[in-house]
């Protein structure tokens, strides 16, 4: 008997049928986001893929739908859950309907999500992160870095037209205590697939003149809490784990830390609280500042009475000492006195028994006592005749004796 051969649309509708019975009910599926797409009309087309988790090669793929009416509510909604964008790369749980279309063929038509399963993803990712950063040593060494006392002068990374960066600003210039800041915007895409690439090289230019800056304010304010997934990244993360300078965030969010939160030296929830930390830290120094000078008065006070009252005791005590020490110095000057007196006796008899023995020695030599020893002195014209050539006939002599004179002319 010859076979009634089926055509293809009879066959895809016994799939079809087959499908419909077998596989009645909605179904929660795990996979990953693949070619994410919507168009105009407000529907999404995905395709849904697992991979091998050993050689990460697929080995299941399923083409998925979400029509509009469910779109518009599921995509934010994930989103705002998550702080996650709805796109390629991500793992989610869906229920799903199994569809079998005669001309489209298999499709999956996703009609709800569960947030939380790729929160746990997104949360194991981080995990990832942060222990590899913590294998490497680098994970809190931002966080060790010492907040500089008078963080006045700050380096921003934002973008320049985020109402974030403008409120961070005017909270500054508007503090209640008039400190003066110094910040200079370093402008960063803070949302978008370039998140990573663009805060890296705003951190490169902030090193490059690191000398000029106390601190560094990562903030984004007024974006999409789905924007949030390009904070999660190790690169960026080992980036400000590593960086010379404290670094505080404010990427406005209320959900769980991000890895870039987590390695910061300070995390805080917005660009308005990122503004008011560093107020705060200038009005806690000023304090600090105030405190050491009250002690600083109150030392020199204390010092001072404690001096004065030393002077007064001095001042009390200095006729006493005065006293003794005229008594001690009246003493000792007596004594000196004495021992000048006896030096001074002492040198004077030396003296005069010298003088006595020069008199003596003056006496044996004196003319007198020549003369009376037999000597007698010849004297022409009152002169002294030691050489008879100094004398000639006719010349009238006297000779000096002991006893007399007498006079002689020579022949």
């Amino acid at each position: 008997m010859e076979k009634e051969p089926l055509s293809l649309y009879e066959l895809n509708a016994l799939v079809r049928q087959a499908l419909n019975e077998s596989l009645p009910d909605t179904y929660w599926i795990q996979a990953e986001l693949s070619d994410v797409r919507s168009n105009a009309t407000g529907h999404c087309y995905l395709e849904f893929i697992q991979k091998d988790a050993r050689g990460n090669n697929l080995i299941a793929k399923a083409r998925g739908t979400i029509w509009a009416n469910v779109y518009r509510m599921l995509k934010p909604y994930f989103e705002e859950s998550t702080g996650q964008a709805f796109v390629s790369g991500i793992k989610v749980m869906v229920e799903v309907t199994v569809e079998f279309h005669e001309l489209y063929g298999f499709s999956l038509t996703v009609v709800d999500i569960d947030p939380t399963y790729t929160l746990g993803d997104m949360a194991r990712k981080r995990r990832e992160i942060l222990k590899q950063l913590e294998d490497e040593g680098v994970l809190t060494l931002n966080k060790e870095l010492e907040m500089p006392m008078l963080a006045q002068r700050i380096a921003v990374i934002s973008s320049s037209s985020a109402a974030g960066y403008g409120d961070f600003c005017r909270q500054l210039e508007e503090n209640p205590y008039g400190f003066v800041f110094y910040p200079r915007l370093f402008p960063a895409l803070m949302q978008g697939n370039q998140v990573e690439e663009s805060v890296i090289a705003a951190l490169n230019a902030v090193n490059d003149h690191r000398d000029d800056f106390d601190v560094v304010v990562i903030i984004r304010g007024g974006g999409a809490t789905s924007d949030l997934s390009g904070f999660d990244t190790y690169l960026l993360a080992a980036n400000c784990a590593q960086f010379p300078l404290p670094i505080i965030t404010g990427i406005g969010h209320e959900r769980d830390d991000t890895v870039l939160d987590s390695v910061a030296h300070t995390r805080v929830k917005t660009p308005t609280a990122a503004a008011q930390f560093l107020i705060t830290h200038m009005h806690d120094a000023a304090l600090s500042l105030e405190e050491l000078a009250q002690t600083l008065i109150s030392s020199v006070s204390v010092r001072m009475d404690k001096e004065h009252s030393r002077l007064s005791e001095l001042t009390n005590r200095l006729p006493l000492v005065i006293k003794n020490r005229t008594i001690r110095e009246g003493y000792l000057l007596e004594q000196l006195i004495q021992r000048i007196n006896v030096g001074i006796a002492r040198s004077l008899t030396n003296k005069q028994h010298r003088l006595m023995l020069l008199e003596q020695r003056v006496n044996d030599a004196s003319p007198e006592r020549l003369l009376k020893r037999g000597f007698s002195i010849t004297l022409k014209d009152g002169k002294a005749v030691t050489d008879s050539a100094q004398l000639k006939a006719g010349d009238v002599i006297t000779t000096r004796l002991a006893k007399g004179e007498v006079t002689s002319e020579v022949k």
